[in-house]
């Protein structure tokens, strides 16, 4: 029997985990998007190509991803705590929830920026447009669609580590699942919680696969 207690649990850890990962989207896209940026600008066959800047940022991009979630969580702990002045909890996971969205998030946009056609920026570039001009009237708005589409990818990836975080109590519906399924032995609450991340995971994803189907231009 799921007690009323256990049910205001499940809501405070539903927004815990909304929290947790519309913030760490929004920060993860304030350092992923101009790294990602950079990258673009600078790969081979890019506006500013240079070797030195692309091999500094795909190494850091590279190392972090290399790094597994929960390892960064522990590895980050000191940091954290300077920062918002507890090592565990919602406010916590936020940190290392961050460091790894943003590299994820960098690839995405630089995959998103080279997919656009060489035609349309060669042709801003005879226009005299500038390379501020050609990235955000050009390279963004025709990438538009597929950075959508990177942006509902990554929510629902952010959405899973913030989940996993609950393992070493990050809060939120996976530390519901750990602390109140796994911990006491009790499979049912462990089934509902998750139950309740498929949802959010699909809610979030089918209104970002709408949001990016309207501003496609191919599907008009």
């Amino acid at each position: 029997m799921i007690s009323a207690e256990f049910m205001a649990k499940l809501s405070e850890g539903t927004l815990a985990t909304l929290y947790m990962t519309i913030f760490t989207t929004i920060f993860g896209y304030v350092v992923g998007l101009p790294c990602g940026i950079v990258l673009s600008l600078t790969g081979k066959g890019g506006l500013k190509e240079n070797k030195v800047i692309y091999r500094i940022f795909d190494v850091i991009v590279n190392l972090i991803r290399s790094v597994p979630f929960l390892i960064l969580i522990i590895v980050l702990m000191p940091y954290t705590k300077k920062i918002v002045g507890q090592s565990y909890g919602t406010k916590a996971t936020l940190v290392p929830l961050v460091v790894c969205a943003a590299p994820f998030i960098a690839r995405i946009v630089e995959n998103s920026l080279r997919e656009v056609d060489g035609g349309v920026v060669e042709a801003a570039r005879a226009m005299g447009a500038d390379t501020f001009t050609i990235v955000t009237k050009v390279l963004l708005v025709e990438a538009k669609t597929s950075l959508l589409d990177g942006a509902t990818l990554a929510v629902g990836t952010i959405l899973g580590y913030s989940a996993m975080a609950g393992i070493v109590g990050g809060g939120g519906l996976g530390d519901i699942a750990t602390r109140y399924g796994y911990y006491r032995f009790d499979p049912d609450k462990m089934w509902i919680t998750v139950v309740l991340l498929v949802i959010l995971v699909n809610i979030l994803q089918a209104i970002g696969i709408n949001v990016s189907k309207k501003t496609d231009k191919r599907r008009v």
